[in-house]
């Protein structure tokens, strides 16, 4: 009997959860291909299968459901990222060529429309959109990251590395259609390597 009462509690629960991670992955999808002003609620949840009703109650409103998407995303950055670091803690020249790789491989794919947090940002230009405050805390991110990577890398100037490293792969972000197949990540490396030159010289 106890049994039974616990799946029946826990039916709900699971099924809500599989809601909202079927509007947000919708949502995402769509976003993500289109753009987040051209996507209105009304072709989410038709394409999620879902009530408007059902939307509103996981996401108060949509930018809370752009907010959403964006943490989606930057979750899956950072896990790529964390990952890749784990298999290059001593060596941070090693590392970075990792990261650069897998990024230079993102940035190739076919479906690629650039960083979602960059794209959301050029839509949403006021600062205090959330969707915005989530896309500059990724960024802000990024560059913390790539400090802690330019002092391991013994950089005379590791801000300054930082900063350039950052231009490097928001750059490459933007200008993903300008590169030829597997372009992207020799660029990539070769600009890196002069620049890490450069910084400790």
């Amino acid at each position: 009997m106890r049994n039974s009462a616990v799946a029946d509690t826990a039916s709900p629960l699971h099924s809500a959860v599989d809601v909202r991670e079927r509007i947000l992955e919708t949502a995402s999808a769509l976003f993500y291909r289109h753009g987040v002003r051209a996507v209105g609620v009304d072709l989410i949840v038709e394409e999620a299968g879902v009530a408007k009703t059902s939307l509103y109650r996981h996401f108060r409103t949509k930018d809370d459901l752009i907010a959403a998407f964006l943490h989606r995303e930057d979750e899956d950055f950072w896990r790529c990222w964390d990952n890749t670091t784990q298999g290059h803690l001593s060596d941070p020249e090693a590392e970075l060529e990792a990261q650069l790789k897998w990024i230079g491989e993102r940035v190739s794919r076919p479906n690629y429309r650039g960083c979602p947090q960059l794209n959301v940002a050029a839509e949403f230009p006021a600062l205090d959109h959330p969707a915005r405050a989530v896309a500059t805390a990724h960024k802000k991110e990024l560059r913390r990251r790539l400090r802690s990577l330019a002092e391991r890398l013994r950089a005379k100037r590791p801000d300054e590395l930082s900063a350039q490293l950052s231009l490097l792969i928001n750059g490459a972000f933007v200008s993903s259609q300008m590169f030829s197949a597997d372009e992207a990540t020799p660029v990539l490396l070769a600009a890196s390597h002069a620049l890490i030159t450069s910084a400790r010289a």
